[in-house]
């Protein structure tokens, strides 16, 4: 795909891995659901060695097959992508190579994008023990929301709902909004959950109203989901309000659901550095494709 194209629809980092070709078949169906361009892109990493030295001579050769590995990859990832394909046919895609650092290039794609799908690791070190770095640092730094699919998630009913974490923050209005509309394009259900850490687990706060810390928490979800209910009448809304902490019950009602959606900050300290600290532990943790949106 040329750089002078400005909108490029549903971007797909792809390398060749496991997680990544699972990146790809989410990322055909969410891109005919969207009636959105799907985007391949395959990052080539230079390597530049010092002058003089064994390995310079034979970077040439390397260079070459840095190519022939991308041609490869993308002519694959292409494949997967006609299998993957609703009777409809394919979206409309386009494919392309950038050269540079994987994080970097893919930010700076992600400028011109509507989503960002990712595996949740790839080629690299310690793949199986660790997120990728690219998903922790689009994650972190993407322009757009950011979708981590994993290669080993379960299987679940089409029906399925889609589970949303909201805290009232401004990334989670963003989130909802995201949510409503993957519940409404696919057809189900939505399971809006707000989690409050019942504080008297860890203090004894004489005084305490619990009733009335649960009446503001039905209240904040209530008026987080306003608006959403006139705008995709055709999705049904099942509230949670629950007295946890919030990632443990994301990760939790994640097994029931097809897909989850999270704000990548929300009401904690450094949030507009940091990646908020549930969003960190449900990517890290849930199996289910996950999107996390990021700030407007």
């Amino acid at each position: 795909m040329s750089e002078s194209v400005v909108h490029r629809g549903i971007l797909v980092g792809v390398d060749g891995s496991a997680a990544s070709q699972a990146a790809i078949k989410w990322a055909t169906h969410t891109a005919a659901l969207h009636n959105q361009p799907l985007t391949l892109v395959h990052v080539v990493v230079p390597i530049v060695p010092a002058a003089g030295s064994m390995e310079f001579a034979a970077a040439g050769d390397f260079f070459r097959w840095q190519q022939d590995e991308a041609v490869r990859v993308l002519d694959e990832a292409r494949g997967i992508v006609a299998e993957a394909s609703s009777e409809a046919g394919p979206p409309m895609v386009h494919s392309s190579v950038v050269h540079g650092g994987a994080v970097a290039s893919l930010v700076d794609l992600s400028k011109d994008a509507d989503l960002i799908v990712v595996g949740s690791r790839g080629l690299g070190a310690f793949s199986r023990l660790l997120m990728g770095s690219v998903s922790t640092g689009l994650v972190h730094h993407a322009h757009c929301a950011v979708a981590v699919i994993h290669d080993d998630a379960s299987e679940v009913a089409p029906d399925a709902p889609v589970l949303v974490g909201i805290d009232g923050s401004p990334v989670s209005l963003s989130a909802t909004e995201i949510a409503f509309d993957e519940a409404s394009r696919r057809g189900v259900d939505l399971v809006a959950l707000h989690a409050w850490r019942d504080i008297t687990s860890m203090y004894e706060l004489p005084g305490l109203d619990i009733e009335r810390l649960e009446e503001e928490a039905h209240r904040a979800l209530a008026e987080s989901l306003a608006g959403f209910k006139e705008r995709y009448p055709d999705v049904k809304v099942h509230r949670l309000v629950v007295s946890d902490a919030p990632a443990r019950q994301l990760i939790e009602n994640a097994k029931d659901a097809q897909l989850v959606v999270v704000g990548s900050h929300g009401r904690g300290g450094f949030a507009g550095m940091l990646l908020g600290s549930v969003s960190t532990a449900v990517v890290h943790a849930v199996k289910t494709p996950t999107i996390v949106a990021r700030p407007r």
